[in-house]
């Protein structure tokens, strides 16, 4: 699957497939609750929120929004709570929910909204309710159980988180589309990199060919990070000046209707030094190894173990030396948020990857204080379909930038 920049028309029709999809997500909810005797379901999570009820708030948002855009999930029905800030974008966004006013008095209205759903395993009333235990707080929870005493809450975790790891058509189409908008972006950087421009400068032009270019926000933030500095798996652009000689290390990401990419490339300012190209190598070489492993498996129709995709990668970079130098996982899942399921790490949970699903591939070699390489791509791994396909389209060969 190739994307391309993202016209109007595709976003509505992702909106579209998004509406005719969650009956079937939400569906799936109701039957692992009636599996556990739970009545029904409270959540929280942002990226959950918008993949059940369509409710979207943008990265952050849900920290001033109080209680707007959570929601519950009962026996025949879904209701989404939105205060007098956002009732008229959750009629919206919301059409097939029901939607409740809660501002400054949750506790109060709990025990009738509970009142209010019909359970999913009980015949007389709400006894079991599933939270988000992840992202309620201690004090929240207390006040909550304290307010409806009868109810049960009952903690759950990565349930809805597991459903999204799964991706549709439609979710696949619009990551793809936000790799396109990333690699023309640095493509369209890449003349303007000189010695002597900054990181910050580097990683503020980027966002803005992102931007201007399709996205309609960013990933995460832009790391550009030049020389020695490349070695911080997650530093932050700063004032440092990019110097013939030395690697420049790029990760970032667009947004393109809710879902993400993420990539990362290392690029050499001038011609290469020895050490900086053999490091280099290395990295390319570690990430080839699990892409040839997941072509493997993914043309028999089968899965592999996440923590084999990650061993693949770490086993070419142990036997060269430099075990210690890369002590970040493999990859992750990416969708609605920048770090998901499925997990591919050497401390991951063990298990198969799902399919279809999308994930990153990013192994990296970190000499402190002196230089970093990493490379990351997303790929799409569908054993059903026997594909395995890179959505990163920016070639990931040596490039010299600067000259």
């Amino acid at each position: 699957m190739t994307g391309a920049v993202p016209q109007a028309a595709d976003l509505e029709r992702w909106q579209a497939a998004d509406r005719q999809a969650r009956p079937a997500r939400v569906g799936a909810l109701r039957e692992r609750l009636a599996r556990q005797s739970l009545d029904g379901y409270f959540g929280v999570r942002r990226e959950n929120t918008r993949y059940l009820t369509g409710f979207e708030l943008e990265d952050g948002e849900e920290k001033v929004a109080g209680n707007s855009g959570q929601f519950f999930v009962s026996a025949d029905e879904v209701v989404v709570l939105a205060d007098s800030r956002y009732t008229v974008q959750a009629a919206e966004q919301c059409p097939d929910a029901r939607l409740e006013g809660v501002y400054q008095d949750f506790a109060g209205r709990w025990p009738d909204l509970l009142a209010s759903l019909r359970p999913i395993s009980s015949g007389n009333g709400l006894v079991r309710l599933a939270v988000e235990a992840g992202f309620v707080s201690h004090a929240t929870w207390q006040r909550l159980a304290e307010a409806s005493p009868a109810v049960e809450l009952v903690p759950v975790e990565g349930w809805v988180e597991e459903q999204r790891q799964i991706k549709e058509p439609a979710e696949i189409e619009r990551i793809a589309a936000a790799c396109a908008v990333a690699d023309q972006a640095l493509r369209s950087l890449l003349p303007r990199i000189r010695p002597g421009a900054t990181e910050a400068e580097l990683a503020l032009e980027l966002e803005w060919l992102m931007r201007t270019g399709g996205a309609e926000a960013l990933a995460f933030g832009v790391a550009c990070l030049a020389g020695p500095r490349a070695a911080l798996p997650h530093g932050s652009p700063g004032p440092r000046e990019v110097v013939a000689g030395e690697v420049l290390l790029f990760d970032f990401g667009a947004q393109v209707g809710g879902y993400r990419s993420d990539m990362t490339r290392t690029l050499f300012v001038g011609q290469p030094s020895a050490r900086d190209l053999e490091i280099y190598r290395l990295v390319a070489d570690a990430q080839a190894a699990p892409l040839t492993a997941l072509e493997k498996a993914a043309s028999e129709g089968r899965s592999l173990l996440n923590r084999a995709v990650d061993a693949a990668a770490r086993d070419v970079i142990s036997t060269a030396g430099h075990g210690a130098h890369f002590g970040h996982g493999l990859g992750h899942g990416i969708g609605l948020a920048t770090h998901e399921l499925p997990s591919l790490g050497r401390l991951a949970p063990p298990a198969e990857l799902p399919t279809p699903t999308v994930f990153s591939v990013e192994p990296g070699v970190y000499l402190d204080g002196q230089t970093g390489v990493r490379i990351e791509d997303l790929v799409l791994f569908d054993a059903a379909r026997r594909r395995l396909e890179r959505l990163t389209g920016f070639p990931r060969e040596v490039t010299v930038v600067g000259e």
